[in-house]
């Protein structure tokens, strides 16, 4: 640790911030044990929002670490949520891309169907993947575990929802359209809300809207 970031604190302030640099680089360490990288984001930002708090809850610690360094703390934890949302949906939102859709030629043009329902098989075996897993993860903190799953929906439900705009039609006119629009806008929607709350959950039964 830098120690000239901290000059004027006194010793005893400067020992609180070196125990706090050696619990992350403990966390951290621990967090390699998860095979799961979302998990392990998800275990680091859960211990460095405690510490964060515990802090905010003191005003007598707060003054002696400082909100220099407790700004620091703030930016690891959000960092982590940064890292988790990339480990977790980049692959599912690649699901709902336009690429590879759209057939060119001489003499065709237009969607591809077979590759449009494959498509949408994958997004809805994805995403279910996710859900009854991270459902049963636990964010203790009702704020952080809310802020997650809003900021998983402003992700997620747009691009779903303009995917399902555009192509929706070309799978409600073939067979069988219930077997690829397994969900709702609405159905990700309340799916979303079972995030992290430590519970495991059943499929719930969808509809094509």
């Amino acid at each position: 640790m830098d120690f000239t970031d901290h000059e004027g604190q006194s010793p005893l302030a400067l020992h609180l911030i070196w125990i706090i640099v050696i619990l992350q680089f403990n966390l951290e360490g621990k967090s390699k044990h998860y095979k799961d990288n979302s998990l392990a984001y998800v275990f680091i930002m859960n211990n460095i929002h405690y510490i964060v708090q515990k802090i905010k809850g003191s005003p007598e610690l707060r003054e002696m670490i400082g909100d220099g360094f407790l700004r620091k703390l703030t930016g690891k934890y959000r960092q982590a949520a940064t890292r988790y949302q990339r480990a977790t949906w980049v692959g599912v939102l690649y699901c709902l891309r336009d690429e590879g859709l759209h057939m060119t030629g001489s003499f065709s043009s237009g969607v591809s169907e077979s590759s449009l329902r494959e498509r949408f098989k994958s997004f809805n075996a994805m995403f279910e993947e996710v859900h009854k897993m991270q459902a049963l993860w636990l964010i203790p903190d009702t704020q952080l575990r809310e802020e997650l799953q809003i900021s998983i929906s402003e992700k997620l439900i747009p691009a779903y929802r303009s995917f399902l705009g555009r192509f929706r039609t070309h799978i409600e006119n073939g067979p069988h359209p219930e077997k690829y629009i397994k969900y709702s806008v609405e159905d990700l929607e309340a799916a979303i809300l079972d995030f992290f709350e430590g519970n495991a959950v059943s499929q719930r039964s969808r509809r094509s809207q």
